[in-house]
């Protein structure tokens, strides 16, 4: 079975930068995995909660109801600390997602834009940052062997991608974005795409701050980082393109 892996920092990252990319993609047929590094416990907006840890029982919750809602076969949430990425040691956070690569064998893996995405937040880098090193350690019999000691075998990723974007926001701090080439057409999937972003409650005030625009674009824009095949840039609109 093909499987697709997305890599997020926040509870509600994967549905604005992925949520039609993985219903179009389960609806085909292929496994899809989010692994979200944070909780989210260190959010602006609270949804009412009294403390760090309400906020994140509150945020794993609409996690996997959102998750549900766009039908991913195995979410997953971690425990590093939100707002923190950047403090933490790289090489340890690379090592655990490198291990959930060998475990998962994704052949196409996604992950936010090293700039930060639009938003320029700096988790939204790290898991970028993260991710990119683990995707080309995964398949490496030289880094983390004590993975291989422990039954696992190196895995090589076909594709990797960064979610990107057309405009920025003048608003955020300022971001490079990468050149957008590929196009997936989720126009399909938008109606469930806001519901799964509303199923974050918490973060309803930036529904009401931003709307619905962003989620309503007829695409996902991602810009391919990484192929195991030496190719010539060329714009695609299956993420899945080329993969064996």
């Amino acid at each position: 079975m093909l499987k697709l892996l997305c890599t997020t920092a926040h509870p509600d990252d994967e549905v604005w930068a992925f949520g039609g990319s993985l219903l179009r993609y389960q609806e085909q047929g292929i496994e899809t995995h989010v692994l979200c590094l944070t909780r989210g416990m260190a959010a602006t907006n609270r949804g009412g909660a009294k403390s760090s840890e309400e906020l994140s029982a509150m945020r794993t919750e609409e996690f996997y109801a959102a998750c549900r809602l766009l039908k991913v076969t195995h979410p997953s949430i971690l425990d590093y600390p939100d707002g923190g990425l950047a403090n933490l040691n790289f090489v340890n956070v690379a090592a655990e997602i490198t291990r959930r690569i060998r475990e998962i064998k994704p052949q196409v893996i996604l992950t936010l834009g090293l700039e930060g995405t639009v938003t320029a937040h700096v988790d939204h880098s790290m898991v970028g940052l993260f991710t990119t090193a683990a995707s080309h350690w995964a398949a490496r019999t030289d880094r983390f062997p004590e993975h291989m000691d422990s039954g696992l075998q190196p895995h090589r990723v076909q594709k990797l991608y960064y979610v990107t974007a057309a405009k920025t926001w003048p608003e955020r701090q300022p971001v490079s974005l990468a050149p957008v080439s590929a196009r997936v057409d989720v126009q399909k999937y938008i109606e469930t795409k806001i519901q799964a972003f509303r199923v974050h409650e918490s973060q309803r005030a930036l529904l009401e701050k931003y709307g619905d625009r962003s989620l309503r674009q007829p695409e996902e824009l991602f810009h391919l980082a990484a192929s195991a095949v030496p190719q010539n840039a060329a714009e695609e609109t299956d993420l899945f393109a080329g993969v064996a």
